[in-house]
């Protein structure tokens, strides 16, 4: 059974920087979609930023556009999200999600399309 996991999240101050990464475990040669979402207590998981593994496009949430960079190294089923200019905003738990798919060029920024979902890292921003 793959897992997914999470690591990077931490405190931080308002303008800082900070990178997540996250793996799939199993075999690498398993193509999985991937995307990270957030979410803080009492709400839903809100939709941060996924990228085609086909052409490497990216899809962002409107709040994070222009401040967060997804990217991914396919033959490891790694994703990485870069996260600039952090605001007390972007306080949250992280996860990321993959989708097992042969379609390279499937996308998804709805969360019940994910199926395997990490334990989430927890990122705080203090002013």
């Amino acid at each position: 059974q793959a897992q997914v996991v999470e690591s990077g999240g931490r405190l931080v101050q308002t303008g800082d920087s900070l990178r997540l990464s996250c793996t799939v475990s199993g075999r690498t040669d398993t193509p999985y979609h991937m995307g990270w979402f957030r979410q803080v207590p009492g709400q839903e998981h809100e939709f941060v930023a996924t990228i085609r593994r086909s052409d490497e496009t990216t899809y962002y949430g409107d709040s994070v556009k222009g401040r967060f960079t997804i990217s991914r190294e396919n033959t490891k089923n790694t994703a990485y999200l870069q996260m600039n200019n952090l605001r007390p905003e972007d306080t949250a738990v992280y996860f990321c999600a993959a989708t097992l798919t042969y379609n390279l060029n499937w996308l998804s920024l709805k969360r019940d399309d994910y199926v395997l979902w990490g334990q989430g890292t927890h990122v705080t921003v203090y002013s």
